[in-house]
């Protein structure tokens, strides 16, 4: 009997672009996950692709992106608690996925984690309004407003505690573990600006890599642990999307065979 595969999506802004070539090469192969888990921009595409939309079509959408047609500008930053909001952004995962989709209608079980601010915890969100669940777990504190969700008012980017949700997987009756992290090392020196923002930014980026390496990200919870060769790519710029797109595909042309044959299967998806 084939085992059932859980797919953990992690954080990282642009670069999670990578996330869905890697989808289209596992799809090509005939691998298709029976669970999936995100975290950030691995929420959106993993809430996408558990809704049906294919890594084509996703990729048709989001190679088009730039900034000013994810989020727009709060008026009042301080009191809304974020300098933008993503109104426009939930817009478009509503476009490919429906505004009222829930968490029960989607084609493959899905859940997501976020930050809850209240109780300084990760919470994971798999009941609900799945828009409003991918969006929360993608909003970058200072950058964005934070989200209300449920019983939850004050969500924001999971990544900040959790990048990568692999135990998560477990609890949901996944056998094998393939987790994608895009970020990798954030340590690793970068020009900072002078601006609040590319401060706040820099210390998230430093604050998640030292929590990361403390778990070292749970990894006893997975079978295959997996980095695109991103290199230096800027998570918080909305540019170089080909680029991070291709490196994923380029990932999960080179480890499907790997994953068959720890799921049980071969690369056309029989046993």
């Amino acid at each position: 009997m084939p085992k059932t595969l859980g797919l953990a999506l992690g954080a990282g802004g642009s670069r999670g672009v990578a996330h869905i070539g890697f989808l289209q090469a596992l799809e090509e192969a005939g691998i298709r996950p029976d669970f999936v888990t995100g975290c950030s921009m691995g929420s959106i595409v993993g809430a996408c692709y558990c809704a049906g939309v294919t890594p084509e079509a996703m990729k048709k959408t989001v190679l088009g992106l730039r900034l000013s047609k994810i989020a727009s500008l709060n008026l009042t930053p301080l009191h809304a608690g974020g300098l933008m909001r993503m109104n426009k952004a939930r817009a478009i995962v509503a476009g490919l996925i429906g505004a009222e989709t829930t968490f029960a209608e989607l084609k493959i079980p899905f859940a997501c984690v976020a930050t809850d601010l209240v109780h300084g915890r990760t919470v994971v969100l798999n009941e609900g309004n799945v828009a409003d669940a991918a969006i929360a777990s993608s909003s970058i504190p200072g950058a964005f407003t934070p989200a209300s969700v449920g019983e939850y008012t004050k969500l924001v980017d999971g990544g900040i505690l959790e990048r990568v949700p692999t135990r998560q997987l477990r609890a949901m009756g996944a056998e094998v573990i393939v987790a994608v992290d895009v970020l990798g090392n954030l340590m690793r020196e970068k020009p900072v600006g002078d601006n609040l923002v590319d401060t706040l930014l820099r210390c998230i980026d430093i604050m998640d890599t030292r929590t990361t390496q403390r778990k070292h990200i749970a990894r006893r919870y997975v079978d295959l642990w997996l980095e695109p060769a991103l290199g230096s790519m800027d998570q918080y710029k909305v540019r170089d999307l080909k680029f991070a797109y291709d490196k994923g595909y380029e990932l999960g042309k080179e480890k499907a065979g790997e994953i068959a044959s720890l799921v049980g299967r071969k690369t056309d998806g029989s046993l």
